[in-house]
């Protein structure tokens, strides 16, 4: 077989299934315990998936394989580094992190959500990021308050 014909290993190979790290968010990483739980969890799949990957006895689809089990595992670890644990809201009086708010806005909607951190945050099964407008706007105030978000209000109706 000519040479022109065979691939030979090198740093551009490598760079090639080298993908750039996932954002790490500039706040703070507040977590609940199931917030926690739910990274330790994912570092554990991830490394789980990088070490299966690692396996492969082609080294360019070991590389292609193990990309991006490999970013994954550096981003979780890193956010289980820095995770700042939150304990549960000791009272329901006013809407704080880990919080179930229930608000009405003015076309009549009823929402609940839970206010949690950044890497749990799911607004489809009902959990908001604490850095969302709306999150941020609802912390401290209590049942009966109403707030502005853009150009709609929203009026707290239970906290728990």
């Amino acid at each position: 077989m000519a040479v022109a014909f065979t691939k030979e290993e090198s740093a551009e190979t490598a760079a090639e299934t080298l993908l750039p790290d996932r954002t790490i968010s500039p706040h703070p990483n507040l977590v609940t315990d199931a917030g926690l739980k739910a990274l330790e969890l994912q570092v554990q799949e991830a490394r789980q998936a990088y070490e299966a990957a690692s396996t492969i006895e082609d080294v360019n689809e070991r590389r292609r394989q193990a990309a991006n089990p490999l970013r994954d595992l550096r981003y979780f670890v890193e956010r289980v580094r820095t995770a700042q644990l939150v304990p549960a809201p000791a009272s329901t009086e006013i809407v704080a992190f880990g919080s179930t708010v229930t608000f009405s806005r003015d076309d009549g909607r009823v929402q609940t959500y839970r206010i949690v951190g950044e890497d749990e945050a799911d607004p489809k099964t009902g959990s908001i990021s604490y850095v969302s407008p709306v999150a941020r706007i609802l912390m401290g105030k209590a049942v009966g308050n109403v707030v502005a978000v853009g150009d709609q209000e929203l009026e707290v109706m239970k906290i728990s």
